[in-house]
């Protein structure tokens, strides 16, 4: 069965030669996954652990690996409790739902509580695929159930975004590190972000002293006297926090800019990355970020309060990202994002919040109204007028 999953891969520009095949085969068959040691169960994701183990030798084809798998295997990664599968056929898109705005009103809410436990009761109770209903797990309805229809609050189960209106979201999600190599086509940004300058003489004597060389000279009798002095470096310590995937999708060419600047602009610059709201951890990779990510507990004990603390985001989600424990889309939070925020902006004085989105949209997010709030107004928006702004704050 797994010959046409070495040609998936094959096909997807993979190098997978057949001996790295063999090897998987081998570990299967020792029980390397599923073997006695393991409970005699092995899930899907200890396949793909195993399949990638064997079959990639370079970090770099990750992304095409994880394509291919996905393509093959057409799965989801369940990110609740609940130990039911999807049946594919349930999720498969016919039609696509056009309500007015009428009709989109008149659909109505479920509560974080009831929404969690409703879900638990539709994979119980459910046994076929629906579809353009208001109930079951189904497409191109209005339950707030599945993928493609419309419903104000609920649980998207495959397909793609489009509401954003999705409380928990059921599957592994794969974002990109953003780029800090991006050329510039303005140097705009770069001169929004000189505003925020503390210059110091540091280090070894690098560079002329003009004045000192003219008073050193004449008053030795016009012999010239070269001085030398340690050249000026900013001061200022930054430390960037961004948001990354799903409605920030739609501005990775303007965080890259203002990402771009920032590390030429800012020599003591710290960056890492977070998904709508900020939990108990962080990252700087997004290929690893649920393998390498740093406590924000150690974050805050690794940064004194001299860093100027920035975060980049569009702070659009649902309230519960922000207010609910369990309510990141992604995992069980044990805490509030709003918890984690209160603490940063306390270890950190001198904050701001950058928002890609179009300033003209905020009163309409009731999300980035409580991001707003917790930031105590200090948002500004990404613009060169807003990003003067913000560094006139933080220079204060």
């Amino acid at each position: 069965m797994l010959i046409q999953f070495f040609y998936t891969l094959r096909a997807a520009k993979l190098k997978v030669t057949v001996p790295e095949y063999l090897t998987l085969l081998e570990a299967l068959q020792a029980g390397v996954i599923g073997g006695p040691d393991h409970g005699g169960v092995a899930s899907i994701d200890d396949f793909y652990h195993l399949a990638r183990t064997s079959l990639v030798k370079d970090e770099t084809q990750y992304d095409k690996f994880d394509r291919a798998f996905a393509a093959y295997f057409k799965g989801v990664e369940m990110l609740t409790d609940f130990t039911a599968e999807v049946p594919l056929e349930w999720l498969r898109k016919t039609l696509e739902l056009e309500l007015t705005p009428e009709q989109k009103a008149a659909i109505e809410k479920m509560g974080w509580d009831e929404l969690m436990e409703t879900l638990k009761k539709r994979f119980e109770e459910q046994k076929e695929r629906h579809e353009g209903g208001n109930r079951w797990i189904g497409t191109g309805g209005t339950s707030p159930f599945g993928n493609s229809g419309y419903n104000p609050q609920g649980v998207r189960i495959g397909g793609k975004g489009g509401n954003k209106s999705a409380v928990k979201v059921w599957e592994q999600r794969a974002y990109r590190d953003y780029d800090d190599t991006l050329e510039l086509g303005t140097r705009n940004i770069k001169v929004a972000l000189r505003r925020l300058r503390r210059f110091a003489r540091e280090g070894s004597e690098l560079e002329l002293d003009l004045d000192g060389t003219i008073h050193g000279t004449a008053a030795n009798a016009g012999l010239l006297d070269i001085r030398m002095q340690p050249e000026r470096h900013n001061k200022v310590k930054v430390l960037l926090l961004m948001d990354v995937g799903g409605t920030m999708d739609e501005h990775v060419h303007r965080v890259e800019e203002l990402f771009s600047a920032a590390k030429s602009e800012f020599k003591h610059l710290e960056f890492y990355y977070f998904h709508n709201c900020v939990y108990d951890f962080v990252w700087k990779n997004n290929r690893r970020r649920f393998a390498e990510k740093l406590n924000t507990w150690d974050l805050i004990r690794k940064y004194n309060k001299d860093y100027k603390l920035i975060f980049v985001g569009d702070a659009t989600m649902s309230p519960y990202e922000i207010l609910q424990a369990g309510g990141s889309v992604e995992y069980n939070n044990d805490e509030a994002g709003a918890e984690w925020l209160q603490r940063l902006t306390h270890a950190f004085p001198r904050y701001a919040w950058i928002n890609p989105e179009p300033q003209g949209v905020w009163q309409y997010r009731q999300s980035i109204a409580l991001i707003q709030q917790l930031m105590q107004q200090r948002m500004f928006p990404l613009t060169l007028s807003g990003l003067e702004g913000a560094m006139r704050l933080l220079s204060k």
